[in-house]
């Protein structure tokens, strides 16, 4: 099963089901039979941005929707545009994604530099909505806002 990204952002991510094995009360040994059931543990799992797991489950989705894609590599000028658009879309009122996107002079480069920035993790996309408030101003938006962001830039961008 695939990673099902939501227009919220959110993410339906499958979750493998754990076998358990019955304990014989009087051994103490486990019944070790083929007929054990899976537990009744959920087959997917919903991710919101901000919760633990997200990040690592939104660049699990990236790379289904381009399985043959490179590596990803981030340059300075698909950097500066990558701040750009994530600032663009956290000040638009409307949260105009596809206009910001339509915006960008290269966004493949741009789209690079946002993959590079959640194969980073949680740290590293701190760490670039710091440099996004430096180089456009306002306060650095909470990691889970700037995934989102993220995640919405890269889906329009696969557009």
């Amino acid at each position: 099963m695939d990673i099902v990204r939501n227009a919220d952002g959110s993410l339906v991510v499958p979750v493998r089901a754990v076998r358990h094995h019955e304990v014989d009360a009087v051994a103490g040994s486990s019944s070790g039979g083929d007929d054990a059931e899976p537990s009744a543990v959920p087959a997917t799992h919903l991710l919101h941005p901000g919760e633990g797991g997200y990040d690592e489950a939104l660049v699990e989705w990236d790379l289904q929707q381009n399985p043959g894609r490179e590596s990803v590599v981030s340059t300075a000028t698909g950097r500066e545009e990558a701040m750009s658009v994530v600032h663009a879309v956290s000040t638009s009122p409307d949260h105009a994604v596809a206009r910001a996107v339509e915006a960008l002079e290269d966004p493949q480069a741009s789209g690079e530099a946002l993959r590079h920035v959640l194969v980073g993790g949680v740290h590293a996309v701190e760490a670039f909505s710091a440099e996004v408030a430096q180089a456009e101003g306002g306060d650095p938006l909470p990691a889970h806002q700037t995934t989102k962001i993220i995640g919405e830039v890269l889906a329009e961008l696969d557009e």
